[in-house]
């Protein structure tokens, strides 16, 4: 998949085009994916997705944002998954936002774009204070060549599939039901860095990998599986949260214990796949006594996988 920065002044060829935030990945995502991809098929153009960095409403009201489910990273792995072409990642500033509405349309969607065809959710508002929406779209796409269509919401039994409703499951520990909302388990994919390395010196060695999220949709002791280490998954026990035994920088950390793994995967880009939530993070009086607490944690991974082989 083509990653590029901000939106060319004149587009190089034209593009069938979504345009969103795209948080998770999950499943009204992947089926408007699905309609963009046939459609850039039929058409012989490339699939293309417009997105932003900072989230808006990160940009607007920062205390009031949600909890990211994605890093910009994950994001743009889940794009390139979903078979997308190319992502463009626009630079949501002061100067975006007060774009108007029909100056978006002229520069980004026409000329910097190109587009041809234009998927939007079925509430998609833009350009400065809101003010455009799917009729505007429809009738300057009708005078400048480019056709919209608008998908509508995607339910599950009754509950409308959005990157809230999954944040919501996250944050209440309900991860079978995040994973139907998103089609796949809850994920977070990064870097393995040195860490204090107290893990090792009490018998459970974790890989530290880096969290790029400001804020954490969810946090707790998970049984997890985790990729990137061979061909095939790996089970482990997982923490993540500011690990309130051993410091107090309240910097989130996301700290996995591998089972039966040696090896030394410092560098290496993991995937960690959250697949049950065993118990909220705790501060112990006593290393001792976090050392138990980690060992029934692992054992009851373990025999979890033992019914639950990957």
């Amino acid at each position: 998949m083509q990653v590029s920065r901000g939106v060319p002044a004149l587009a190089a060829h034209p593009t069938v085009l979504t345009i969103g935030n795209f948080d998770g990945i999950h499943l009204g995502h992947q089926r408007l994916f699905t309609l963009l991809r046939e459609k850039s098929r039929a058409l012989g153009l490339p699939s293309t997705v417009l997105t932003f960095e900072p989230h808006p409403r990160e940009f607007f009201a920062p205390q009031r944002a949600p909890a990211r489910l994605a890093s910009m990273r994950e994001k743009l792995i889940g794009l390139a998954e979903a078979g997308v072409d190319q992502a463009v990642v626009v630079r949501f500033d002061q100067t975006f936002a007060s774009l108007g509405a029909d100056d978006f349309i002229d520069r980004v969607l026409v000329r910097g774009l190109a587009t041809r065809h234009l998927y939007i959710g079925d509430d998609f508002r833009f350009g400065a204070a809101r003010a455009g929406g799917f009729d505007l779209l429809s009738a300057r796409g009708r005078a400048l060549g480019f056709e919209v269509e608008a998908m509508p919401t995607l339910e599950l039994e009754g509950e409308r599939i959005s990157s809230s409703a999954v944040r919501a499951a996250l944050l209440d520990g309900r991860m079978d039901h995040a994973a139907r909302l998103l089609g796949r388990p809850y994920s977070m994919a990064g870097r393995v860095i040195h860490g204090d390395k107290i893990g090792r010196t009490i018998g459970f060695p974790t890989a530290n990998i880096q969290v790029r999220h400001g804020r954490l949709p969810l946090s707790g002791i998970f049984t997890v599986s985790v990729e990137g280490l061979g061909e095939r998954a790996r089970p482990g026990v997982a923490s993540l949260g500011v690990r309130p035994t051993v410091t107090d920088s309240g910097r989130p950390t996301l700290e996995v214990h591998l089972f039966d793994y040696e090896g030394d995967c410092y560098g290496a880009h993991l995937r960690v796949h959250f697949l049950r939530k065993q118990r909220d993070e705790a501060k112990y009086p006593t290393l001792e006594l976090l050392t138990a607490q980690i060992r029934r944690d692992a054992e009851l991974a373990r025999s979890w996988f033992a019914t639950h082989p990957l």
